[in-house]
């Protein structure tokens, strides 16, 4: 029957049944293919310094776990967090935060303060403790892609359960944030995981499958904020599936589905309170002080009130217990306040308060590889002109539907465009149905085959071209890594991952000495990793060496932005740019810039020579 149970055999989009061929090998393939992927993320996780959100990740499970609060970082729930920081408390159960920078405050965000002070505190230990809360964070990863194979073959066939696989494997961007401790791949991994059961149950409806469904939804609602669209989705998917299906169902038959429907809502529910040791749960509505204009009512949004407000407070919602853990709804508060204020984005040359609707489509084009664009696009030719390359309407509506709506709901936040990260929930959506031009093979359509073939090569020797600098990965479309700093910013270029690359530069280039840092990320400090440094005069240039992070010389005031005028002596990573500016240079710049000429060496001190003091 078309997609049974079973999984082997699935339907076109007429209804007309294929076989799923039994895997010959395929098991030996899966291993591999994971494997390598897990072996690529633990070698980059060793390779690259803590980014700005890993310190204060650290610092907030250490927190969770030592007080059983989850205040710290509640912008994201808690999972991933206390995931990769499982094991740090597990070896070292005296590891404690130094609490003196916290603060209670609405507007604060203390984590970030906290997890700097951490690495501070214990230096190069903090290194090798983020690096141990990395590895713990893989089977992430390796989670979402053996989920891509599965439901790619039962869609597609074995075949493009393998390219599934692959394309999640050697993503550059599943790649640069799987090796993280960051909840994005987490989210990705068990977003799809919470679809694929989903789907299972509208299948083939049942008490226990509704229950395995419920509690995966759960956990990845314990992910990343953006996935509680889901709540939203899923009733209306139910909806469509029980409208446009074929068979008819009797009227106890949909209550009893109605029923377990409810059900995966409330063990949901419940997984998300258990998530948070049900701090705060059930609390009245009108008791929560918020910051977002949503949520407080009317006050300055750029500036909101520090204490909060509640524009329910002296309403009968506000009586209404809220079944959600108190630093769940706060931190869906926060974020939304975060959007309402506005911050500066940038994207191709441009700074601006607040964003552009295309910012994250545009992200996604230049961050995949090309060859994955080619697949793509064969994949919608196929739809379009190709019988027998589809799963049924229904089945790729339940597929598309969550990659669509995140992405929709993503984009729609306008207040501010920072990370492309923020759509990766969407990505294994989009890898399992480009996974379909893979039907060629079983289809017998070799020119078709041999097309997307190459194309696979193509993404997957530009990603392994990069790595381990996959944080960087731009396509050939923007000039590569060394190009795609033009086009975006923030965690799409740099988040302070190659301070180590530069201290192994320094270690073999001693001439580079005095050396001035600009540096715009605040995460591990350069001093504690054995840089010695000092920091740029902004009314320069200056003779002497300098390493420039991307972010600082894009920084919006143009303070530094001569340095892209000039071609790099070296580069540390692709984030770290490595100059050596001699005196003519510094005057032909100055000329430009409108400032006066520095003298020649002989009638400059030392310090002025180098811009120093």
């Amino acid at each position: 029957m078309p997609g049974s149970a079973r999984g082997f055999c699935a339907a076109d989009d007429r209804g007309a049944t294929f076989p799923i061929p039994r895997p010959k090998g395929a098991f030996a393939l899966v291993a591999t293919l994971l494997a390598v992927h897990g072996a690529l993320l633990a070698w980059s996780a060793t390779r690259h310094s803590p980014t700005w959100e890993e310190v204060a990740i650290m610092a907030s499970g250490i927190s969770h776990w030592t007080t059983g609060r989850f205040d710290l970082f509640r912008v994201n729930p808690p999972l991933s967090r206390l995931v990769a920081t499982a094991p740090v408390m597990l070896t070292n159960p005296e590891l404690q935060v130094n609490w003196s920078r916290y603060s209670a405050t609405l507007l604060a965000r203390p984590e970030f303060e906290m997890g700097h002070q951490f690495v501070l505190d214990h230096r190069l230990y903090a290194l090798s403790l983020i690096q141990i809360g990395r590895w713990a964070s893989i089977p992430f990863s390796l989670l979402g892609g053996l989920l891509c194979y599965c439901w790619a073959r039962r869609l597609y066939g074995t075949a493009a359960g393998l390219l599934a696989l692959s394309l999640w494997c050697f993503s550059p961007t599943l790649l640069a944030h799987g090796q993280l401790m960051t909840p994005d791949v987490a989210a990705a991994a068990l977003g799809v995981a919470a679809a694929y059961s989903f789907w299972h149950w509208l299948k083939s409806p049942g008490w226990a499958m509704a229950s395995l469904s419920g509690i995966v939804f759960g956990l990845a609602q314990l992910t990343k904020m953006t996935l509680v669209i889901f709540f939203l989705l899923w009733p209306l998917l139910w909806l469509v599936w029980r409208l446009a299906g074929r068979r008819q169902r009797a009227g106890r038959a949909v209550l009893a589905e109605a029923s377990q429907l409810a059900l995966i809502l409330l063990l949901a529910l419940y997984v998300i309170n258990l998530g948070y040791g049900f701090e705060g749960s059930l609390r009245p509505l009108g008791r929560f002080p918020f910051l977002s204009q949503v949520l407080a009512g009317h006050q300055d949004r750029m500036a909101p009130s520090p204490t909060g407000a509640n524009r329910f407070a002296r309403t009968w919602l506000g009586t209404i217990p809220v079944p959600l853990p108190e630093n769940y709804l706060r931190g869906i508060d926060v974020q939304r306040s975060d959007f309402e204020r506005t911050m500066w984005s940038y994207l191709r040359g441009e700074w601006r308060r607040g964003g552009w609707w295309y910012y994250y489509l545009y992200g996604v084009a230049v961050k995949e590889p090309l060859g994955t664009w080619v697949l793509g696009a064969l994949a919608l030719l196929a739809t379009l002109f190709r019988r027998g390359f589809s799963a049924t309407r229904l089945d790729e509506l339940t597929l598309l539907a969550p990659c669509a709506v995140v992405f929709a709901l993503v984009s729609s936040q306008t207040g501010f465009n920072h990370h492309v990260r923020y759509v990766l929930p969407a990505f294994p959506f989009a890898y399992i149905w480009t996974s379909k031009v893979a039907r060629a093979v079983e289809l017998g359509r070799p020119w078709l085959a041999t097309i997307a073939a190459g194309a696979l090569a193509w993404a997957v020797a530009s990603t392994l071209f990069v790595y381990p600098h996959t944080l960087s990965f731009f396509n050939e479309l923007v000039g590569g890594p060394k190009g795609g700093h033009y086009h975006l910013g923030n965690s799409n270029t740099e988040c302070g991952q190659d301070l180590l690359y530069l201290k192994r530069w320094l270690k073999d280039h001693r001439q580079a000495q005095p050396l001035q840092l600009g540096w715009e990320v605040w995460t591990v400090e350069p001093a504690a990793l054995g840089i010695e440094y000092s920091s740029p005069r902004a009314d320069g240039p200056y003779p002497g060496w300098y390493a420039m992070s991307i972010r600082a010389v894009h920084d919006k005031e143009g303070y530094f932005a001569h340095f892209l005028r000039l071609q790099p002596t070296a580069m540390a990573g692709y984030s770290i740019l490595i100059y050596h500016i001699t005196l003519e240079e510094a005057n032909r710049l100055r000329r430009e810039r409108g400032l006066p000429e520095l003298p020649a060496p002989s009638t400059t001190s030392p310090s002025e020579a180098t811009g120093s003091g």
